[in-house]
Formats: structure tokens, C-alpha cells, sequence
């Protein structure tokens, strides 16, 4: 099937697909922000992979993954027109997922991915894994010590 859309055309509508705040991440930070989670920073530059929210204390960075642009399993569609170009863009977007991950996993972070469709399907549902994975990790990283050896306060 060809495109209906002249290049110039194809060429504008794909310039204006947002990278960042798109409406999947807008969800999950309002859903983050009902639940009462602060502190939080967003496409943070400076923490390998760009996180699309991140809570730089907690070392948890948290991506919001495009259906399409990252190979969503049950919704990438491949386009019939430049295939090979599209394959071969979307297996580096994926390997290239893969390769922050490991590299923020070996820096002590923990990585939540979620698909574009999760995050549209049920906002509340991410955000609660979100929480639960910040109080885990903040558990973890600020753990009080013992008392040891001193009276117990009254």
C-alpha cells in the first residue's frame, strides 16, 4: 500500500510526534501527583536514558516507552513503505533501552518501563507501582541503624 501523503506531507507529520511530555507521561505524573509523590524530576539529562521521571534520591528512573517507537509487542505495526528502515530504527531504539537499563542497574538504580497502552489503560495501576517501588528502594537506601547500646528514650 503507498502513503497517502505526499513526502513533504509524511515529512511534517512525523516532525511533530513529541518526544517528551507526551499525553502517556502527562497521565502518570498527574496520577503520580493524586497519590501524593514529590520530589520527582522529569527527562532528567543528566541520568543515563533520559528518564522520562525520576527520583534521583531513590535512584528510581521510570520511562514511559512509545508503542510504536519502542516495539510494543502487541501494538508496533510496521510500515510497508521503507520497512527495512523502520526495522532496523526500532531494534536500535530497543537495544538501546536495554543498554541504559543495565548501565543505570549497575549504578545502583532501578529501572520501571511501561508501555505507552499500560500507562493510557490504567494510570492509577502505574503510579501505585511506582510507589510501591519508591518505598521499597526508599526503605532500602535510608535505613535507619540500630540503637545499639544506648538507653531507650522514655
Amino acid at each position: 500500500m503507498t502513503d497517502t501523503f505526499s513526502p513533504a506531507q509524511r515529512s511534517e507529520i512525523m516532525r511533530r510526534i513529541k518526544s517528551r511530555h507526551t499525553s502517556a507521561e502527562l497521565l502518570l505524573r498527574k496520577a503520580l501527583w493524586s497519590m501524593g509523590l514529590r520530589g520527582y524530576r522529569v527527562d532528567v539529562e543528566s541520568v543515563r536514558g533520559r528518564p522520562d521521571v525520576a527520583f534521583r534520591r531513590a535512584k528510581l528512573a521510570v520511562f514511559v516507552d512509545g508503542c510504536y517507537w519502542h516495539g510494543c509487542p502487541r501494538h508496533c505495526r510496521m510500515p510497508s513503505s521503507n520497512r527495512q528502515y523502520w526495522e532496523r530504527k526500532i531494534r536500535r531504539n530497543v537495544e538501546r533501552d536495554k543498554a541504559h537499563a543495565g548501565a543505570l542497574r549497575k549504578e545502583g538504580w532501578r529501572v520501571l518501563r511501561f508501555w505507552e497502552h499500560q500507562v493510557r489503560q490504567d494510570s492509577l495501576r502505574a503510579a501505585r507501582r511506582v510507589a510501591r517501588a519508591l518505598d521499597a528502594r526508599v526503605k532500602i537506601l535510608y535505613k535507619k541503624p540500630a540503637n545499639r547500646g544506648s538507653r531507650p528514650s522514655r
